[in-house]
């Protein structure tokens, strides 16, 4: 007999925060975001200290799923070329399903403006941290310059989730001929 446990104040707020934020932006309110998670505005202070807090948390908890999804495994033998294209295989896929809406890091650093929110800081890391995949990648894969490779990565990557998530394009057919183009010049192996 399996006994199912029910996620936690805190769970269900995180995920409220991940669910409406990435559905309807960050200007959601205290209320629809307890409303959602079934938990009183008291609570939700007594496990955060703001909504800002929560926000942050929320993008946190989804840091590590998102890498996972996104990177490859390290030392998985392809070439450095093969493991960016992977990157972008992966927004491909990402983008296919109906209820994306663009790089939900992205999305928070534009929505928020402010590189000083809890929320901005999670998100800049994370994409920080891709940009660093990119120019490792480039730099072992010979890259005349690695640094504005990784800049024109992030560039593609960002404008294609961007555009992707507003239903302007999208991905398929289009994003690995732009990537390779990139790689071929910069003369990644």
């Amino acid at each position: 007999m399996t006994i199912e446990t029910k996620p936690s104040s805190r769970e269900r707020l995180l995920e409220a925060a991940a669910t409406l934020t990435y559905q309807n932006g960050v200007g959601i309110g205290v209320d629809a975001l307890c409303k959602a998670a079934g938990v009183s505005k008291r609570s939700m202070y007594q496990l955060f200290e703001s909504k800002d807090e929560l926000l942050a948390a929320s993008l946190e908890e989804r840091a590590s799923a998102y890498v996972t999804t996104l990177l490859p495994e390290a030392d998985d033998g392809r070439s450095p070329r093969e493991r960016i294209l992977h990157v972008f295989d992966r927004l491909a896929s990402e983008a296919d399903a109906p209820d994306f809406q663009g790089c939900r890091f992205l999305v928070v650093q534009i929505e928020l403006k402010n590189p000083g929110h809890p929320a901005s800081q999670v998100a800049y890391r994370v994409k920080a941290n891709l940009a660093s995949f990119f120019r490792a990648e480039a730099e072992q894969g010979g890259a005349g310059d690695p640094d504005l490779l990784s800049r024109q990565l992030i560039l593609v990557f960002d404008g294609a989730s961007a555009r992707a998530g507003i239903g302007a394009d999208t991905l398929t057919g289009l994003i690995t001929p732009t990537v390779t183009t990139l790689l071929d010049v910069a003369g990644v192996r």
